[in-house]
């Protein structure tokens, strides 16, 4: 008997994906999160083109990811928490100055008093000219509580450092929010769970081998913020970023949305000296989008308006105790069909 109930705990442990969607908790509102199961799957064996390298997406844990980018609407919540003075800069100007790219955050008041808003219609749009410390910071004010929570400690010992010397920062083993690693990244935007611990993946993050489309109206999926025309106009009224998770039954097989296209995303990984990132943006071409595409900008504190960033973090508690309910009640069900 109890080598029957490991058994069903492992398989539902291990098979658990995605099909429920978690709230970050009061305090701030509309972080979703979603789980990612199949933990020790195999890494993806795909062969790559040139200087693109494979073997991405095993993880031997279950964790939570982003649903969706971290949101202008979100980012404004943390920088009047924190950036009254601005210490870190937290907030650049080009937010609201870029015509183009600019994610319409704003900033009034005097240092010690700042405040700060956004445009109407950008809130639920995701936040760009983010550098990988600040999403680092924005981590560790989630790690401690939000509020008045230290952006210097938590996910990662900052101490005010901001990748100016080249110096490498790693997350901290008991850290609760983080920025997600290159292989949490890949496996949340393009492995298979239905292919459980197996090495199946994806082309591109909509849970497709095929191009994505541009239609945020076809309700059949497979469509992604992305220029099919190098730097060709925006498709949604002139604004070139979209609403986060604005096309529909276009998600990753964990439920994650705009993986591909929209704004690149920073992740952990170290690549050609530098802090890397994932997922393309709305001013590239579809291969952006692709499960080969990483790329870097030869610093960690760059600052760009297509590129943010999405967050992860450990089950909840109630996560766990919820797998075990269903566990042990499958093992009832097994138990009584076998009396």
């Amino acid at each position: 008997m109890r080598y029957v109930l490991a058994i069903i705990v492992f398989l539902v442990v291990a098979g658990f994906a995605s099909a429920d969607v978690f709230n970050m908790g009061s305090g701030f509102t509309n972080l979703e999160m979603v789980t990612v199961g199949n933990p020790g799957n195999a890494a993806d064996t795909e062969v790559m083109v040139t200087d693109h390298t494979t073997g991405y997406g095993s993880v031997n844990y279950i964790y939570n990811i982003g649903k969706f980018e971290v949101t202008a609407g979100q980012y404004t919540e943390f920088l009047n928490a924190k950036a009254k003075t601005d210490t870190y800069g937290l907030f650049n100007p080009s937010m609201w100055s870029d015509a183009k790219y600019g994610c319409k955050i704003w900033r009034s008041g005097i240092s010690g008093s700042y405040t700060y808003g956004v445009a109407a219609g950008y809130e639920n749009r995701p936040v760009g000219y983010v550098s990988f410390w600040d999403a680092a910071r924005f981590a560790n004010w989630l790690s401690n509580g939000q509020g008045n929570g230290d952006t210097e400690t938590g996910a990662y010992t900052l101490n005010g450092y901001n990748g100016s010397d080249g110096r490498e920062v790693v997350r901290n083993a008991d850290a609760k929010w983080w920025i997600p690693s290159e292989d949490e990244w890949y496996k949340a935007a393009y492995h298979d769970k239905s292919a459980g611990l197996g090495a199946t993946y994806f082309d591109f993050p909509t849970s497709s081998n095929s191009v994505p489309g541009i239609d945020m109206n076809d309700v059949l999926g497979n469509n992604a913020n992305y220029h099919v025309v190098f730097n060709e106009e925006p498709i949604d009224s002139g604004k070139y970023m979209t609403i986060v998770g604005e096309f529909q039954n276009s998600a990753s097989p964990y439920g994650t949305f705009d993986q591909g296209g929209n704004i690149g995303e920073w992740n952990e990984s170290i690549l050609r000296g530098s802090i890397g990132g994932r997922g393309g943006t709305f001013v590239d071409t579809y291969p952006g989008l692709a499960s080969y595409y990483r790329f870097y900008f030869g610093s960690s504190n760059v600052e760009f308006g297509p590129l943010g960033f999405r967050v992860a973090s450990v089950p909840e508690p109630s996560t766990l105790a919820m797998l075990l309910s269903i566990a042990v009640g499958g093992f009832l069900w097994w138990k009584r069909r076998n009396a």
